[in-house]
């Protein structure tokens, strides 16, 4: 039977399960500066690495269902649907668009560091554009227009060395997980 057509199993929930929870705790991580770095996004890099196309977007659907009925599983604690739908909620519903990217590639290409860092970078962008183009069009509607340089200047720019960082860790923990449990995953 084909992957893609199997039934979910216990392990497979559990997995979906732990992941979710990573990236719970990893978002209540944080990193104090003027702009607080949490690691979110290390997270469903990890999670959609590790546990592939399939699971790995199940992991962050059931992070932001869980986030959208008010579990307090996003950054600083928080949860609910206003949370989700704020400014700063296109970047939580981006992270879809990564793990999409990083789990298709880990899975069509394997988990080596040439497909990972790409499909991280990749994934990246697309949780960047999302998430502000969605943070420009709720700040419009509350505050007044924003243009895209100031929005990247406030949303993006201050991330992309710790997101390079968490790209780099990421990629190291996939492969050593990789080979150290291989097809037990």
């Amino acid at each position: 039977m084909e992957k893609s057509k199997q039934k979910i199993t216990v392990k497979d929930m559990a997995l979906i399960a732990l992941f979710t929870a990573i990236i719970a705790v990893c978002s209540w991580t944080a990193i104090p500066m003027t702009i607080p770095i949490t690691l979110q996004t290390f997270a469903v890099f990890v999670a959609a690495g590790i546990l592939g196309l399939r699971r790995g977007l199940m992991s962050v659907v059931l992070y932001i269902l869980l986030g959208a009925v008010g579990v307090p599983v996003f950054s600083g604690f928080r949860g609910g649907i206003g949370f989700l739908l704020g400014n700063t909620g296109g970047y939580i519903v981006g992270f879809l668009f990564t793990a999409l990217a990083v789990g298709f590639a880990a899975d069509k290409w394997g988990r080596k560091t040439w497909v990972l860092a790409p499909s991280m970078v990749l994934g990246l962008a697309l949780c960047y554009a999302f998430g502000t183009a969605w943070f420009m069009f709720v700040y419009a509607r509350s505050t007044g227009a924003i243009g895209l340089a100031t929005a990247l200047g406030w949303c993006v720019v201050p991330y992309l060395i710790p997101d390079a960082v968490k790209i780099a860790v990421a990629v190291l923990i996939t492969n050593r997980l990789d080979k150290a449990l291989g097809d037990k995953i």
